[in-house]
């Protein structure tokens, strides 16, 4: 969700560095306007070759960081894909191209499998934790249950989401609470409508939805309450972590 506090949330993790991707560089703009300190960061990955040798050089080299904190995820994904566009369709992303059939995106997969597994390298050798952002869209659902709906999804293409969503063990969705004050129905469509109150308080929420994909291993309560500021979310986020694990552990 934009403006809930992604990157902010990121920033309060154990001794992070991040990868910010083409055009993500609110990290930056958060450190110059002094609401986060100085945050370790390496220099926008403009490439798909400069994200992936960013994570190389975490995996090899030594440094003191425990979490790399991706700014964003759907940014990688569309390095990944103008990468395959130069290589594989000489940068034409029309119907003869990247677009034809769709065929791009299939052929993206691979590349975007390689850079999973350069994640999951990094965390098996140098023992660190991904948290791994994303921008969200709003996109209609096709219901096979009953009438479609609109959901929120995340701003990437279904096939990299599906591989991503699986790989991942934690999916978590941020959003505003949001308290509807009255409905009114349209008297010749007969939908209802209605009044949205609130929308400062922050709420992270860990089980899937109707209306949002999330899902978690840790035994997390479905809804995790924010507080007012990153540092408090973070602390209220890991003492969710904490009774989630007393609770397995018996």
């Amino acid at each position: 969700m934009e403006g809930w506090g992604k990157t902010s949330f990121a920033a309060q993790t154990v001794k992070p560095v991040f990868i910010e991707t083409k055009g993500e560089t609110g990290l930056e703009t958060l450190i110059d306007s002094g609401r986060l300190p100085e945050v370790p960061h390496f220099p926008e990955s403009q490439t798909w070759d400069d994200l992936l040798g960013a994570i190389e050089t975490l995996t090899v080299e030594d440094h003191p960081y425990r979490t790399l904190a991706l700014d964003t995820v759907n940014g990688a994904e569309r390095l990944c894909h103008e990468y395959v566009c130069e290589r594989d369709f000489n940068n034409d992303w029309g119907e003869r191209g990247f677009m034809g059939y769709m065929r791009g995106f299939e052929v993206s997969l691979a590349e975007w499998r390689k850079f999973l597994n350069a994640l999951d390298r990094l965390r098996a050798e140098k023992r660190m934790a991904i948290v791994a952002l994303c921008h969200t869209k709003v996109k209609p659902f096709k219901n096979p249950e009953g009438a479609d709906y609109d959901r929120y999804t995340p701003d990437m293409h279904d096939k990299t989401w599906g591989l991503t969503h699986k790989w991942a063990d934690v999916v978590l969705f941020g959003n505003f609470e949001v308290t509807l004050t009255a409905v009114q129905e349209n008297k010749k469509t007969g939908a209802a409508r209605g009044k949205g109150a609130g929308g400062n308080h922050r709420m992270l929420f860990t089980e899937r939805h109707a209306s949002y994909d999330a899902k978690n291993r840790l035994g997390l309560p479905a809804e995790v309450d924010m507080g007012s500021n990153a540092a408090e979310a973070w602390a209220n986020f890991m003492a969710a972590v904490k009774q989630g694990r007393e609770a397995a552990n018996g």
